[in-house]
């Protein structure tokens, strides 16, 4: 039986905390070869597009390999022009060892909350002991990211930044209220808190706006919102000028902000600090010094969705949620039974 589990069922099942200790752990376990490393596919059609990200995870639930695939779609425009969400998808969860189909997951909780929750791993390696936050981006992953800062790191003061001031407005009161947190709209990041020591870029901008001149020295930047090679956040120079470290190089240099630093000659492949996984493990050096800005360029990468599927799945299973099916249904038992040499 193929357990299908809704958002609704992965908000009740997988609390930001336990979803960052998975992703902390996925990470882990990367660098230490425990993993099927990641894969990506992209599709782009007009005002969005479409990607496959897949993964796997060895020793995961009761000792078993488990894999994911994950296919999104992306359409930036969807809130405002059709009243859906700008990420639809669906996430694929199998056992690796003989390739059942496990469960089937809505994949907009899964990937909220992974997203946020390598934004809080690099963090908690990277980021300055007290978080004076400015997050550029308030739609909806930007609760999410916010919530996940706060299991790793106190928050003196938020800052939200957003081309939409009402939107702005709306993400102070929820987070005021969900975390009290002291929290302001600006219009634009030189408008920020001059002592922001924590940048979180969670836009679909497909020019960078987040620059130098912003950013002071010794700050963390996650750069969350470039996930395909046309989006950017971050201006070159300022990615050339801190210590990089990407969730997954391979990824990052052909999607993320590191492509463009790379594509505009300021920065090349040997230039990037670490990745997260090296950084986790201890591996790789992190950040070097309390002067340091540290620049984390989150891609996302389905060692995350593996990650936080497992959870949900294996939370599923205990307490009885979500709905069993027969995914392969009669025909697929026939056809067992046929090449078993059994009549069907």
């Amino acid at each position: 039986m193929t357990l299908v589990l809704s958002g609704a069922d992965v908000r009740r099942l997988v609390p930001i905390a336990a979803c960052i200790d998975s992703v902390e752990h996925a990470f882990l376990q990367h660098a230490r070869g425990r993993s099927i490393p990641p894969a990506v596919v992209a599709a782009h059609v007009a005002h969005g597009g479409f990607h496959v990200k897949a993964a796997g995870l060895l020793d995961v639930v009761n000792g078993r390999p488990l894999f994911a695939a994950k296919i999104n779609a992306n359409f930036p425009a969807n809130p405002d022009a059709h009243g859906l969400p700008t990420i639809q998808g669906v996430i694929a969860l199998f056992d690796a060892a003989d390739g059942r189909v496990l469960a089937l997951l809505d994949s907009i909780e899964i990937t909220s909350l992974r997203t946020a929750a390598a934004t809080a791993v690099a963090a908690k390696y990277l980021a300055p002991p007290v978080a004076t936050v400015a997050i550029i981006g308030c739609g909806a992953q930007s609760r999410y990211q916010l919530r996940a800062l706060a299991c790793v790191r106190p928050l003196a003061r938020v800052t939200a930044i957003d081309l939409r001031a009402d939107r702005a407005s709306r993400f102070v009161r929820d987070v005021s209220a969900e975390l009290g947190v002291d929290a302001s709209v600006a219009p634009e990041p030189a408008a920020a808190d001059r002592d922001t020591n924590v940048w979180i870029t969670c836009t679909p901008a497909r020019r960078w706006f987040l620059g130098r001149e912003h950013v002071r020295a010794g700050s963390f930047v996650a750069a969350v919102g470039a996930d395909n090679p046309d989006k950017q956040e971050i201006e070159p120079a300022l990615m050339a000028s801190g210590a990089v470290v990407a969730d997954v190089l391979d990824q990052c240099e052909r999607m993320g902000d590191l492509h463009h630093a790379i594509e505009t000659g300021v920065m090349r492949r040997g230039d990037v600090r670490a990745e997260l996984a090296g950084v986790v493990a201890g591996i790789t050096p992190g950040r070097l010094s309390a002067n340091e800005t540290v620049i984390f360029d989150s891609t996302g990468t389905a060692l995350q969705d593996a990650a936080a599927a497992a959870l949900a799945f294996d939370r599923a299973r205990a307490s009885g949620a979500g709905l069993a099916i027969d995914l392969a249904g009669p025909l697929a038992a026939a056809s067992v039974r046929r090449d078993a040499g059994v009549p069907a």
